[in-house]
């Protein structure tokens, strides 16, 4: 049995340190970003790790050297000054008022306010900006140190007001004022760190703050949140091996399904590759394969978005982008790529120095089928049994029996159920669709599909068979098939060893849907 615990839901340092949990070894990097700038911003995903780092960063500006025994910064710091902290938690509540916003704000001052005894009149607490500036001058000079400012989720409040852009809009001065003594009291602060998921107008709350070192794409940094495959292997071996016990599998067969799922996220050109850590403590404490980083938000609002600017999952499959394009502003959102980048839906795969562009792509198979299946609940949003429907079919009739021919009439009513409203009446939307559909299976399967001459619409691989899709739009099921004979789409995958199912499909202008289809 694991001696150690998983540290479910637990986002504080000493509690991890003195509850014998499960701990990836992030010390080190605390160190070297303790004495590198003054000021930092640092954007990553929801549940990633970013409460935890930062209060791993207070109990070391605290001083609690007890709590970091055995760990890597032990051997690094050797005076161990303990700094009055002051941390800014906004994610303590909703901001989807301006009378809750204040609520919140005056709640988080008066803590700090408390802890060196200042007293604030009723008449004057709505002064924000102030108040913060009287508790780091309180936190100098009650104790003849510089302050460590650690602001963690700076983004909710405009996170919280995205759908009322007046309210927004007053929001953020609100939050500049808030804010505005950092830069006025920078000669009484000895670090600041700031976190968040999204940029917001060059982190315009912060304007003044001219100096503040952004983190989000460096190399140094990109591993400062989330697990590496080291640290994984190090600090988690034991959950492995149990984990593969369960499932009947090595510990090898067992790291690499972990890679699979859960892998991927890359924060910098050269990063290591990052497990998302909410499904990893997840995963080995079920010790299961499951859905658990996506399925704890669904970005409802994006998918709305994609169907506004006529996106799809064929888009996202293969994004060339200049950083430019998904490091920017996100409150007037035109574009969902940055968004999805901040938010973690895409990762960095790949760098061209030569064209000075990022290659972006899905992380790993939690979040690339997620994300499909929340696709295919908008095209069937009254018939949330649909999706069930379909799985079962596909499950039993392909997985199981290799029938393709059994699955495609459950196919065709699938399509048969989407709402006019969001049809796109033209061939790319049905082969997007039916890629969608396949990816939400959580299948291996491609769309535009190059051979050394050709493309081929579609190709699923399933352990027993290769499925060739050709898809016709006003045309007939006999022609596609004709296609893929004639081009010999097949020959492709002559040294596969797998049986090669040739599909011809055909879509209906009138039906907006599968008209015929022809197997071979």
């Amino acid at each position: 049995m694991v001696s150690k615990r998983y540290p479910l839901g637990i986002q504080t340092f000493s509690e991890i340190v003195k509850g014998n949990y499960f701990y990836a070894d992030k010390t080190a990097i605390v160190y070297q970003l303790a004495h590198y700038a003054k000021f930092h911003f640092l954007s990553r995903p929801r549940r990633f790790g970013k409460s935890l780092f930062v209060s791993t960063l207070q109990a070391y500006f605290e001083g609690k050297k007890e709590l970091f025994k055995g760990l890597a910064i032990e051997q690094m710091e050797k005076e161990w000054t303990a700094y009055p902290v002051i941390h800014l938690d906004l994610s303590c509540g909703k901001y989807y008022s301006l009378e809750n916003t204040k609520i919140i704000l005056n709640n988080i001052l008066k803590v700090e306010e408390q802890k060196y005894g200042i007293e604030v009149p009723e008449s004057e607490r709505e002064g924000f900006g102030a108040r913060f500036r009287d508790i780091l001058l309180a936190a100098t000079a009650q104790t003849g140190k510089q302050v460590v400012v650690l602001i963690d989720e700076y983004d909710a409040p405009m996170h919280d007001s995205v759908s009322d852009e007046d309210l927004q809009k007053t929001i953020r001065n609100i939050m500049r004022d808030f804010f505005s003594p950092l830069k006025q009291q920078e000669g009484n602060i000895r670090f600041v760190f700031i976190t968040g998921i999204s940029k917001f107008s060059q982190l315009s709350i912060f304007s003044e703050l001219n100096n503040l070192k952004i983190l989000t794409l460096k190399d140094e940094y990109s591993s400062c949140c989330g697990i590496t495959k080291s640290e994984l292997t190090q600090y988690f071996r034991e959950g492995i091996e149990e984990m593969a016990e369960h499932n009947g599998l090595t510990y090898e067969e067992t790291l690499e399904q972990l890679k699979q799922h859960y892998d991927g996220y890359h924060f910098s050109i050269n990063s290591e590759d990052i497990f998302n850590p909410y499904s990893i403590i997840n995963a080995l404490d079920d010790k299961e394969f499951n859905s658990y980083w996506f399925t704890s938000g669904t970005p409802t609002f994006l998918i709305e978005l994609m169907q506004q600017k006529n996106l799809d999952m064929m888009d996202l499959n293969d994004i060339w982008a200049r950083a430019k394009r998904f490091d920017v502003p996100t409150e007037t959102i035109t574009d969902p790529v940055p968004v999805l980048f901040q938010s973690g839906y895409l990762t960095i795969k790949g760098y061209d120095k030569l064209l000075g562009m990022y290659y972006l792509s899905f992380p790993n198979q939690e979040v690339r089928q997620g994300f499909s299946e929340s696709l295919c609940q908008y095209y069937t949003p009254s018939e949330v049994g649909e999706l069930d429907a379909i799985v079962y079919a596909y499950k039993k009739n392909v997985l199981i029996n290799d029938d393709m021919g059994a699955f495609m009439p459950h196919l065709k009513a699938f399509y048969d159920k989407f709402p006019y409203t969001i049809i796109n009446n033209n061939a790319r939307h049905y082969q997007a669709v039916m890629f969608t559909i396949f990816t939400m299976l959580g299948e291996d399967v491609k769309v535009e599909h190059t051979t050394s001459d050709r493309r081929i619409d579609l190709v699923l691989k399933t352990d027993k068979s290769i499925f060739i899709f050709e898809l016709k739009y006003k045309k007939s099921a006999d022609i596609a098939m004709a296609q893929i004979s004639d081009k010999d789409y097949a020959k492709a995958f002559a040294d596969d060893g797998r049986k090669v199912v040739k599909v011809g499909v055909n879509f209906s202008e009138d039906q907006r849907s599968i008209e015929d289809w022809v197997i071979k």
